[in-house]
């Protein structure tokens, strides 16, 4: 028997704007683990923010409508999505990552 996890598909995203600095990552963490979705989310060099995230597909739009509002004080211009592999790594979703 496997985890949660293992029958779902797996999306990247790409989050542009004012979202660093702003709580986004802690956002993203609640609205997936509330949502039920495995992976994480981080801070990327560039100032946008990653989220790699399994599940049902339904579930993985509904994340991305939230990603794309994110918290009050985030402004967020633009969401990229990409179909990625699903990694039996990520049990759980987890913020990645310290600054």
């Amino acid at each position: 028997m496997g985890t949660r996890c293992d029958t779902r598909v797996a999306k990247r995203y790409t989050v542009f704007g004012r979202v660093q600095g702003v709580g986004f990552r802690y956002f993203a963490d609640r609205a997936a683990r509330q949502l039920g979705l495995c992976g994480y989310v981080r801070n990327c060099q560039g100032g946008s923010v990653e989220a790699y995230a399994i599940g049902e597909p339904a579930v993985l739009e509904r994340f991305k409508r939230l990603l794309a509002e994110g918290p009050r004080s985030a402004q967020v211009t633009t969401v990229e999505e990409s179909e990625e592999s699903v990694s039996a790594r990520y049990t759980d979703f987890v913020i990645e990552g310290g600054w």
